[in-house]
């Protein structure tokens, strides 16, 4: 009986065992094949005692292998309205990031340095809003199978390549069968737990995974931001002239 147990451990184990780059391989994978996309946002602000502030936003998004480009537009309240946000992703250097601020009609080139900033006062940072890239990040090892909220997923960590990056580690919470991020651990240039982010809300559109949810709890000052995507469109033929930088002055 005992034999029998541990033959089935064993095999149960040799059946989740992967090592933390493939993880993040196919965890990637899984999100990939929208080409572009377009979706109305909600940005909820939520303080330490609970108070909210509500923003409405805009958001297109080009893939490209070498990095997906993005443009957000804040649409509400007025003293956010008309401010934009422009991305351009790469996977072998810092990503080029660009906010136009109405009042002022400028553009400020948001510095390397400073990427581990606030965005407009909300939990997430310059750094978190790029998409996950595999090639910014170090993996060592094999991922761990653990529980989370009565679910296998894979526990697995990745610290940033980059030097300006507000994070010293990540740790990665995906789910073993469909390979999808649950949550992610942020932690701090003093290595100490810093954030939290949570995934949910995923839905097929067009057969490819999309996801409408995602929270951010800063653990230091009890504070969170939760982003909401809706009426999302995929595969709408955007081009990289729709995210020239010359778009967030019009």
């Amino acid at each position: 009986m005992l034999k029998i147990t541990m033959l089935s451990l064993m095999t149960t184990l040799s059946l989740f065992a992967i090592s933390n780059h493939e993880l993040a391989v196919k965890s990637d994978a899984v999100m990939k094949g929208f080409g572009s996309s377009e979706a109305k946002m909600s940005m909820t602000l939520i303080n330490a005692s609970g108070s909210k502030r509500e923003r409405s936003m805009y958001m297109k998004v080009l893939e490209k292998e070498g990095g997906n480009k993005s443009l957000m537009e804040f649409l509400t309240p007025s003293d956010v309205k008309g401010t934009k946000f422009l991305s351009y992703e790469h996977t072998k250097k810092d990503d080029d990031q660009w906010l136009y601020l109405p009042a002022l009609k400028r553009v400020k080139r948001i510095a390397s340095r400073n990427k581990s900033g606030a965005f407009m006062g909300s939990e997430f940072s310059y750094e978190d809003l790029s998409a996950f890239n595999i090639d910014k990040y170090n993996y060592v090892g094999d991922a761990e199978v653990v529980e989370l909220d009565g679910k296998k997923v894979y526990k697995s960590p990745r610290t940033p390549k980059s030097k300006d990056s507000g994070y010293t580690k990540q740790v990665s919470y995906v789910d073993v069968e469909t390979f999808l991020a649950q949550k992610v651990e942020y932690f701090d240039r003093k290595k100490e737990l810093l954030k939290v982010s949570l995934f949910s809300g995923y839905n097929k559109v067009e057969g490819i995974w999309r996801v409408s949810r995602i929270s951010m709890k800063n653990l230091q000052n009890d504070k969170e931001t939760v982003l909401i995507w809706s009426d999302e469109k995929i595969k709408i033929g955007l081009k990289d002239k729709d995210f020239h930088k010359r778009v967030l002055k019009k």
